[in-house]
């Protein structure tokens, strides 16, 4: 088994799905995109606050 195929059945895993989405709080989602939005240009920050209620999202699925 390759490296590509370890990694998919790592992120496909329903164990794994279940332990992110417990990580995906509003909080801890708001945390990174802030932080993310110190360390990257400007015009980056609509993209990382769409990327930020992406992530909110699949949270609450």
């Amino acid at each position: 088994m390759g490296l590509f195929d370890k990694a998919k059945e790592f992120v496909t895993d329903p164990d794994n799905i279940a332990k992110a989405k417990e990580q995906l709080t509003d909080e801890n989602v708001d945390a990174a995109t802030d932080k993310l939005k110190e360390l990257a240009p400007d015009q980056a920050d609509g993209a990382i606050d769409a990327l930020g209620d992406k992530a909110k999202d699949f949270g609450q699925s």
